[in-house]
């Protein structure tokens, strides 16, 4: 019954067979195994495009080793100020960078708009030696909000990033959870849209710890490889990260999981916003659900053993998974109504 994240959950079962079966006998490491040449394969093919993979082992890798391939140490990184770089990195994206600064832009429910990203990029004295100067744009895709950018949205904003000369980088965290709720092709909300590099997430959706570092323009990822070592992730047992992400996107896997997390959040978002007294904080694009309830329905449902996170006054988080439990759901829902009542 806990719905505090997505990340209290184990590893989806076909993950763990594939790690079990990559770990018979030997092979080349640090990458050069049959596993992580595959991925790259597989991910082209996802991605309907040549791409350049680089398996990590965390979400805040990828992110802040992404960025540093886009953005040089006296640099400007512009994203959301929910933006997970800004407030749950702990500097990573600074200090990987060599110190680029970090510029927050507000926006409901967790996205940025053109305009508001145009204005700030209309501010800048480009080429002032005072002032650092704008590289990149990062879109949370889920956003921190649980929402989610259409591939139209998306290539609104790269668009504005390219006219001022920006790269763009995707947080992908939660990128199956969108894609399986926008519909679209992956290709559609990255680098059809405009999207230079990803942070390919699998860990908080089934994965036992894998993500991936996705180039579409495989030119930004030539000295990648020299950022992963020095940052010390470079596995040398590269083929157990690669197996789990190849597992992830075979057969259609990574959406399967994600559509299940989908529909559970939207489950619970049905039957809670019903409740007197309660409403939604953001859409339900995803997994993720905040929504303001009665401070006795919060209380009852905690006491009752029920895992979420208390983010804002009386807004509450909840996250369902790839693996939630139908009958839990269904049990808070029943106990939310009893406290409701």
């Amino acid at each position: 019954m806990n719905f505090m994240s997505d990340n209290v959950t184990g590893a989806a079962p076909e993950i763990l067979d594939a790690i079990v079966k990559a770990n018979g006998g030997t092979a080349p490491s640090y990458g050069n195994d049959d596993w992580t040449k595959r991925l790259t394969q597989s991910l082209s093919d996802l991605f309907e495009r040549d791409v350049a993979v680089f398996p990590v082992a965390t979400g805040t890798a990828a992110n802040a080793l992404a960025l540093a391939a886009l953005t040089p140490p006296w640099g400007s990184i512009y994203c959301h100020a929910e933006a997970h770089i800004q407030a749950d990195e702990c500097g990573a994206p600074e200090m990987f960078t060599g110190g680029a600064k970090l510029v927050t832009l507000p926006g409901e429910h967790g996205k940025l708009t053109p305009s508001t990203l145009s204005a700030a990029l209309d501010r800048v004295h480009k080429g002032f030696v005072h002032v650092v100067q704008p590289a990149a744009l990062s879109l949370s895709q889920l956003t921190e909000c649980g929402t989610a950018y259409s591939p139209a949205e998306v290539a609104a904003l790269t668009a504005v990033a390219r006219h001022h000369g920006l790269r763009v980088h995707m947080d992908g965290a939660r990128f199956a959870n969108a894609v399986a709720s926008l519909g679209c092709s992956p290709a559609d909300i990255t680098w059809r849209a405009g999207v230079d590099v990803l942070s390919f997430g699998a860990t908080k959706n089934g994965a036992l710890g894998a993500e991936a570092v996705v180039f579409f323009d495989r030119e930004l990822s030539e000295n990648f490889g020299y950022r992963r070592k020095r940052a010390a992730h470079l596995f040398s047992k590269m083929r157990f990260l690669s197996a789990q992400l190849e597992a992830y996107v075979q057969g259609g896997l990574w959406l399967r999981l994600a559509g299940h997390a989908n529909r559970m959040a939207m489950r619970l978002a049905d039957g809670l916003s019903a409740l007197p007294g309660a409403h939604l904080a953001h859409p339900v694009d995803g997994n993720e659900i905040f929504i303001a309830l009665p401070e006795p329905v919060i209380a009852g449902l905690e006491a009752a053993g029920f895992g979420f996170y208390r983010w804002d006054g009386n807004v509450v988080r909840l996250v369902a998974a790839w693996n939630s439990d139908e009958a839990a759901v269904e049990a808070l829902l029943t106990a939310a109504r009893r406290l409701a009542g």
